[in-house]
């Protein structure tokens, strides 16, 4: 090689390289504001779901779904992103299923 013994070798350009911790703290701070803004959209649904003529099943899986969402908010801030994730899912999974019961 005729470049400098500190030259770059991987072909990835310096301003590209991302820091493995500010990953972390995006993957943190994404699941954290997902699972808030999924658990205020539930319990705006439930609310308006239990004014409403809606069987009771329906609100309640909303309140169930925001709940999930909540505590995956939760746990997406403390770092366990991965099992944050996987609330989510589960719990617009729930949301969705009192929305087939309407």
């Amino acid at each position: 090689m005729n470049g400098r013994g500190d030259s770059e070798t991987s072909g990835i350009p310096e301003e590209d390289v991302v820091d493995p911790a500010e990953d972390a703290r995006r993957a943190r701070w994404t699941a954290a504001g997902a699972g808030a803004l999924l658990a205020l959209a539930g319990l705006a649904a439930s609310t308006l779901r239990l004014a409403g003529s809606a069987p009771a099943l329906v609100p309640a899986a909303y309140a169930f779904g925001a709940a999930v969402c909540a505590l995956a908010s939760v746990l997406g801030s403390r770092g366990r992103t991965r099992r944050a994730l996987w609330l989510l899912i589960v719990g617009v999974m729930v949301m969705a299923l009192g929305d087939q019961f309407d």
